[in-house]
């Protein structure tokens, strides 16, 4: 794992580990989120909102999530998948 996947990995579980889980859809994290959809999340030189964050990879989560663990393996993958880390 790369610094900017264990940065981002971490930035992730700070901000979705506080969701009632299970979620079944992107608005059930919003309340977890510190600044909402504003929420930023940066590592090396890569930066997104929550918001973008959610728009680029809509098609890779597969919800309901029962953990944040989950939701952040899909998370990342999908990060990977689309060349963004």
């Amino acid at each position: 794992m790369t610094d900017v996947e264990a940065e981002l990995r971490a930035q992730f579980r700070d901000a979705f580990g506080d969701a009632d889980f299970p979620v079944e859809n992107q608005m059930d994290l919003v309340p977890a989120l510190p600044n909402g959809p504003g929420t930023t999340f940066e590592a090396g030189d890569v930066s997104f909102s929550a918001m973008e964050l959610a728009t680029k990879l809509s098609g890779h989560q597969e919800f309901p999530y029962e953990t944040a663990d989950e939701l952040i393996d899909d998370v990342m993958a999908a990060l990977k998948s689309e060349g963004i880390i």
